[in-house]
């Protein structure tokens, strides 16, 4: 074969890699802080392009006066003895000053952005607790009387302040599209605050912890969505309300059916009796939330499904009533404690949002994710989890409750005596995808 020249093969290489750092600049990275969405945003930014500018002058700068030097100075056949130059003490306080300077133009700006971002937010922001579990993450709005989890309402336009603290270990709380991200950390609160702009369009964003916090570290997601201002009230509106199904549901729709056919008793002559409308029957306060067809495919879950079987026409016959008493009854805290670890707003719960395990269950129903944003909320991946958490997720502290499954967690088979059959998760499903 002919023997490959430099010269041949440098242009060849010189395209593929034009090329390549083309193809760099495609695609849609959901992830990227470059934003702009937010005060953060814009900071960390103009302090990135500046450092970029600068730090391209003074490459290019270095680089040409390398290559000149290389060439000026080269050695050549016949040619005298280099000179030998023992210092330039002007050079050399040339090439200190410069980087010196250079590093003034940057520090400025970025201790300018510091303190910005260091003081307190506005009186009138939005205040939102976020509390850090291994391996999930709580929400809580207390001006509104709101607990949440993994699945983040932001109003476009308003500041949100986020006081940050953790029940375990250390996290990180990063949303990268609204730029910045804080660590959280044990017998302290910290705080991050910044404002959605005006200009932003409704959108699914991801989030993340960022701090290594153990087994699950990389499966702690979850979803923030940014909304504007009269959706997040129509959000709220229903967040406040108990969960539908529970007793508390039940008796608010008597209560208000109640007061509708009361009639104050008013003597009236019988030719003079108007025929009345019956009373309308209680409606169920309308369930908003982010639109599903809406959801951008990365914000969409496809987790990879463990091969575990589980009947679907079990769970097309699923009975909410059977799976609220299954869980309810302290009969069968035996085989489905789950009460003891989550709660949910209107029924009889075992646990408080300050001592809980789990995730908050009100409105599960409404909820596009599951899992800390690993899995989509339909009904078999939900069965699937409820039979073999620790199987989906690494080191997850929720029990396997199928029957004959294999916990990874504690080595061990679920007796048929202390677990669910598949019906029964059935029947939970149908009850937990009831709690809109």
């Amino acid at each position: 074969m002919p023997k490959l020249h430099l010269r041949r093969v440098a242009p060849v290489a010189v395209l593929a890699l034009a090329l390549l750092a083309l193809a760099a600049c495609g695609g849609d990275y959901p992830n990227s802080t470059f934003s702009k969405n937010t005060e953060l945003n814009d900071g960390a930014v103009f302090i990135w392009d500046r450092m970029m500018l600068l730090g391209t002058i003074v490459f290019v700068v270095v680089e040409v006066l390398l290559v000149y030097t290389i060439f000026k100075f080269r050695r050549r056949e016949g040619g005298p003895a280099p000179r030998q130059i023992h210092g330039n003490a002007a050079l050399e306080i040339t090439w200190t000053a410069i980087p010196a300077l250079i590093l003034v133009f940057l520090a400025v700006p970025t201790v300018r952005t510091i303190f910005e971002n260091q003081r307190k937010a506005p009186a009138n922001a939005l205040q939102v607790e976020v509390i850090g579990h291994q391996w999930w993450w709580e929400f809580r709005y207390p001006e509104y009387g709101i607990t949440t989890a993994n699945e983040l309402y932001l109003p476009i336009g308003r500041t949100v302040n986020f006081s940050l603290r953790t029940r375990d270990v250390l996290h990180s709380f990063w949303i990268p599209q609204l730029g910045g991200k804080r660590d959280l950390i044990a017998n302290k609160v910290n705080y991050i605050w910044f404002t959605p702009k005006e200009t932003l369009s409704p959108a699914a964003l991801n989030g993340a912890c960022v701090e290594y916090c153990g087994a699950s570290h990389a499966n702690m997601r979850f979803r923030t969505f940014t909304v504007t201002a009269a959706d997040f009230d129509k959000w709220v509106a229903h967040q406040k309300t108990v969960a539908i199904g529970s007793p508390a549901a039940g008796a608010a729709a008597a209560a208000a059916d109640s007061a509708a056919k009361a009639k104050p008793a008013v003597p009236v002559k019988t030719a003079s009796i108007i025929p009345v409308a019956a009373p309308a029957e209680p409606t169920v306060p309308e369930a908003w939330v982010f639109p599903a067809d809406k959801l951008p495919a990365y914000a969409i879950p496809s987790t990879p499904m463990p091969a575990t079987a589980f009947d679907d026409a079990l769970l097309a016959a699923g009975d909410a009533k059977a799976g609220r008493e299954l869980l309810m009854n302290p009969a069968n805290l035996g085989k489905a404690p789950c009460m003891t670890c989550h709660v949910v707003k209107g029924e009889t719960n075992y646990a408080t949002d300050d001592n809980a395990k789990g995730p908050n269950l009100t409105h599960f129903g409404t909820r596009h994710t599951f899992g800390a944003g690993l899995f989509r909320n339909d009904a078999r991946t939900l069965a699937l989890w409820i039979k073999n958490a620790p199987a989906m997720k690494p080191g997850s502290v929720m029990p396997t409750f199928g029957v004959g499954e294999f916990n990874p967690m504690i080595k061990q088979q679920v007796p048929a005596a202390a677990g669910l059959d598949d019906k029964q998760i059935a029947d939970i499903v149908a009850y937990l995808r009831s709690l809109k």
